[in-house]
């Protein structure tokens, strides 16, 4: 068997960790089964990934898609703050809540980069509304850019069923657009 490196180890190790997952569920996921399936030893997926949460997420974005690399920018900021949310609720319907609830769990092990990705994101979708005149600045405090993630994933960790889009309108509608059209701009 011809020796794999590079991308394409990456991927047969990302394809591995996503079907042991899939198969074991995340509480019996181990790097060992990980490494055994992909047929390489442990260390060549500690190299890589400080941990399963780690190894899971990169899986899982392999498989499904990273929700960041494409920001919406449907002309509304509405529309735009939807549309991640939508992404999320599918991404946790895809997955399920085993996952999502496991990772979770494992959230103090991950890199706070995992958790920041988000800002980017909102901050972007925030200035667009912004230089379109939706809002009156693109200066929103970081806890107001983040309160309609938070807040969608703090509704997927007390559940185990798919949120309903009702749930997803009200986060945006009722929370995210009142808090935006209201913030003034930070003074110092």
């Amino acid at each position: 068997m011809e020796r794999r490196r590079g991308a394409e180890l990456e991927a047969a190790l990302l394809d591995a960790a996503w079907d042991e997952v899939l198969e074991s569920g995340y509480a019996r996921l181990t790097m060992e089964a990980v490494a055994a399936r992909a047929h390489t030893g442990k260390q060549v997926l500690y190299r890589r990934w400080r941990n399963r949460a780690e190894l899971v997420i990169a899986a899982m974005r392999h498989r499904t898609g990273s929700i960041i690399d494409d920001i919406p920018d449907t002309g509304s900021l509405r529309d735009d703050v939807l549309e991640v949310l939508r992404r999320m609720a599918d991404r946790f319907a895809a997955i399920g809540p085993d996952i999502f609830h496991g990772l979770l769990s494992e959230a103090p092990d991950l890199d706070s980069e995992a958790f920041r990705r988000m800002v980017g994101m909102m901050t972007t979708i925030v200035k667009q509304a912004a230089e379109r005149g939706e809002i009156p600045t693109a200066d929103v405090p970081e806890r107001v850019l983040t309160a309609p993630t938070n807040l969608l994933r703090h509704e997927m960790l007390f559940t185990r069923e798919p949120v309903p889009a009702s749930t997803l309108v009200s986060l945006v509608d009722d929370v995210f657009l009142p808090l935006v059209s209201g913030t003034p701009r930070r003074s110092g």
